[in-house]
């Protein structure tokens, strides 16, 4: 899948269902300082991007996931 797809995959999950600000959605944004991702937020990702991507997130491999660029191409790496 192309980075540019995921992006606006991503993005419009982020804005519709966690009700992030569009302005905030920038590439070096940090998940949870900038766009206000917790925990709990975490695990409903996680579910949206099995759906979305088909592949299931490990909790250990977001140890590294810390900009909103990380998670593309964390994505980007596990939805081939």
């Amino acid at each position: 899948m192309e980075k540019n797809e995921i992006i606006q995959k991503v993005n419009e999950f982020l804005i519709d269902e966690f009700e992030v600000d569009e302005s905030k959605i920038k590439p070096d944004s940090n998940l949870k300082t900038d766009l206000g991702i917790d925990s709990l937020d975490f695990i409903d990702i996680a579910i949206i991007v099995e759906k979305t991507f088909k592949f299931k997130i490990k909790a250990e491999d977001l140890v590294n996931v810390i900009t909103l660029d990380d998670f593309y191409d964390y994505i980007q790496a596990n939805c081939n």
